[in-house]
């Protein structure tokens, strides 16, 4: 499938700022996805697992509507999850990853997942992409392409298979959450350059309105 019009555009006058969260177990390669997706490059390495959360920016050009992805990426060990819990709040798009080489990572997606975006997840509209990575492993597939689709279907998730290392489907990944996330007026008007603006301004109003309240008895 052809890329959108998609693009690293650089920083400058986005229209809308989208916040996107990676979640799945431990070494389904997230972070490999968000940095091939970033750099634009295939990965020669494997990078280190994540301690807590990470983000990266990514600037694109997406529907005719220039974008600016937040994505945060989250460590998929128990131990972190209270941590990244609080990162769900207000996300826009959530992207769960598995392993098509670990039955296990796709078994947690319902036992474990699915359940950690009901708990956390604040936004009713948030549109969620399910995507099967390390497929250029294919002849250590344990999961087949067919219970992927049919998990996303069930749970209400667009879906993808891809691979890090050569950069297949990694960039439809993101694009095509963004042009999903596009098509919910909550959600776009919850991102739109404006609305972002105001709500920094009141966070900035009500934060000096408490500072400067403590006056003297």
């Amino acid at each position: 499938m052809g890329s959108p019009g998609a693009g690293s555009s650089g920083g400058g006058g986005h229209e809308c700022s989208f916040k996107i969260l990676l979640i799945g177990d431990s070494g389904v390669g997230k972070s490999s996805l968000l940095v091939s997706f970033v750099a634009a490059s295939n990965l020669d390495a494997d990078i280190a697992p994540t301690i807590g959360v990470d983000f990266k920016i990514k600037f694109l050009t997406v529907g005719g509507k220039k974008l600016k992805l937040t994505i945060w990426d989250t460590a998929g060990q128990e131990r972190f999850r209270t941590i990244t819990s609080s990162y769900y709040r207000g996300a826009q798009g959530i992207i769960l990853v598995y392993d098509v080489t670990k039955r296990e990572s796709f078994s947690n997606l319902s036992d474990v997942w699915t359940k950690e975006i009901e708990a956390n997840s604040t936004n009713k509209d948030c549109i969620k992409m399910l995507v099967g990575n390390k497929v250029d492993k294919d002849d250590e597939r344990m999961v087949t392409k067919e219970e992927g689709l049919a998990f996303a279907e069930e749970s209400g998730c667009l879906f993808l298979e891809s691979s890090a290392k050569t950069r297949e489907n990694v960039e439809q990944c993101f694009e095509e959450l963004a042009l999903k996330i596009l098509e919910v007026p909550s959600l776009l008007e919850e991102g739109s350059s404006s609305v972002v603006k105001r709500n920094i301004l009141k966070q900035k109003q009500e934060s000096h309105a408490k500072n400067s309240s403590g006056c003297c008895q």
